[in-house]
């Protein structure tokens, strides 16, 4: 151990893994942007005693959790907050509002900027980041933050795709950075045809690198129950399930409905092979059983929206049944143009309260909604595994970490809280080791050199606390 690489300690009243039980006065011992120790205080201090490794210890008051992973935001939508402040009556409405505003003047990239701020503040350190327009696409590597900048494509039909729309979305691709990842989002069933939906997940794990849609989200990719005979096509009755939509060559998933057969996106889309492991979705929110099942069968993960949801005028999603099945969750704020904030602890509330509303009534439903907002968005990402690991705290693991202010005094009530109650209280957020903010103050990456090794007025004192502060 030298002077050039020093060792924080991070100690709290909560510790929580997410890959281990929850620690009661726990600590994470950081070194070089990795963690080096978790586990009781104690045990950890006594580590680093017994390898004569010399560290600084930050007492925390509250609990200690992974950096929260945002897995479906549009940072670049931060300006539109205007529209995600009023409430629609579905998708239509909604999207009327959205066009004429995305059409009036922007600066993508500093909005996005102010996005990324504001989701640091929140506790959040990687984000799934779908980018619309080209200038907003290093925002996560320009904040220092972790995640996945996918470049969204969309509007494209059968023709103009293969005259002329291969070739330029493969050169737009080769312009959005790779630092921290980079993925493609082909937007939604509804907004591209079958070539485009077909050849996009080619290009993207020719290259390896990961896909993100939105699906299910509007009401209309529900699976549907056709009601006769579909007009020019012999012997197709009642097709709700949709078995053989394909082998009547349709050009796209609108132009499936308008002939009668009633498969949902979920399944469109699963025939084409745009579904995978290396894929997530965002919304799931008109998925029957069948369609949570294709995606549990393709190691498919689902972001979780509901407030969007909410304000656009849809749906909850089916919370209690993802979680009954065993689905693969993460969760996600989207953007302000459909939500109130970028604290994704307010949606991690609100989905605690759809669960319970739905019959969810497990025990396990504060520490499967926290994995879900944490290791889920990871794992949804394909950063749960791997050298630069993230969702967790774990030794080796990048060391990213959000610090929580919360009074209960046991672990259980303590998730609760967090759960039940958690948006507006994050106190610190550390990113690569780094406190990059404290008491409602971001620092850029740039002044940010080594972690901070004074209190923050959010720290209690360095030395360690008596039982009444803890």
């Amino acid at each position: 151990m030298t002077a050039a690489h020093p060792v924080t300690v991070h100690a709290a009243r909560v510790v929580v893994p997410m890959t281990a039980p929850p620690i009661a006065d726990g600590a994470v011992a950081v070194q070089d942007g990795r963690i080096l120790h978790v586990g009781d205080r104690s045990w950890v201090v006594d580590q680093l005693a017994s390898a004569g490794t010399p560290f600084t210890e930050r007492q925390w008051r509250g609990a200690l959790l992974p950096g929260l992973v945002n897995a479906h935001s549009h940072l670049q939508y931060t300006g539109m907050a205007s529209v995600g402040r009023r409430q629609y009556d579905g998708f239509e409405e909604w999207a009327a509002a959205f066009n004429e505003d995305y059409a009036e003047p922007h600066d993508w990239r500093a909005e996005a900027a102010a996005g990324a701020e504001a989701s640091i503040l929140a506790g959040v350190t990687s984000i799934a980041d779908i980018v619309t327009d080209i200038e907003a696409s290093t925002v996560l590597a320009d904040a220092g933050l972790g995640g996945i900048a996918y470049w969204e494509v969309m509007d494209w039909e059968n023709e103009a795709w293969q005259t002329h729309g291969r070739d330029q979305v493969l050169a737009e691709l080769e312009r959005v950075p790779t630092t921290p990842g980079a993925g493609l989002s082909p937007h939604a069933p509804y907004s591209l045809d079958v070539a485009p939906l077909l050849e996009l997940p080619d290009i993207v794990r020719q290259r390896g690198l990961r896909l993100h849609l939105h699906l299910g989200e509007a009401a209309f990719e529900g699976e549907r129950i056709a009601l006769g005979p579909v007009p020019g096509l012999d012997g197709v009755d009642g097709v709700g399930h949709g078995s053989d939509w394909h082998l009547a060559n349709v050009p796209s998933f609108r132009a499936m409905r308008a002939l009668g057969f009633g498969a949902s996106a979920t399944a469109f889309v699963d025939r084409l092979g745009v579904l995978g492991p290396d894929c997530h979705i965002a919304h799931g929110v008109y998925m029957t059983a069948a369609d949570r099942a294709l995606l549990r069968a393709r190691g498919t993960a689902v972001a979780l929206c509901p407030r969007s949801n909410a304000v656009i005028g849809l749906d909850p999603p089916p919370v209690a049944d993802y979680l009954r099945e065993g689905s693969p969750i993460a969760i996600g704020t989207d953007s302000l143009s459909s939500s109130p904030s970028l604290d994704l602890m307010a949606d991690v509330t609100a989905l605690h309260r759809i669960a319970r509303a739905q019959g969810y009534g497990h025990r396990d439903l504060h520490e499967r909604l926290l994995a879900a907002a944490t290791l889920g968005g990871a794992h949804a990402m394909g950063l749960a595994v791997g050298p630069d690991r993230i969702g967790h705290l774990a030794v080796g693991a990048r060391a990213d970490l959000a610090v929580f202010d919360v009074d209960a005094r046991t672990v259980p009530d303590a998730l609760a809280e967090l759960v039940e109650d958690g948006a507006g209280r994050a106190v610190a957020t550390v990113i690569r080791g780094v406190v990059r903010a404290s008491s409602g103050v971001v620092t850029e990456p740039s002044r940010a050199d080594t972690p901070s090794t004074e209190p923050s007025r959010a720290d209690s004192p360095s030395t360690a606390p008596s039982q009444e502060e803890r």
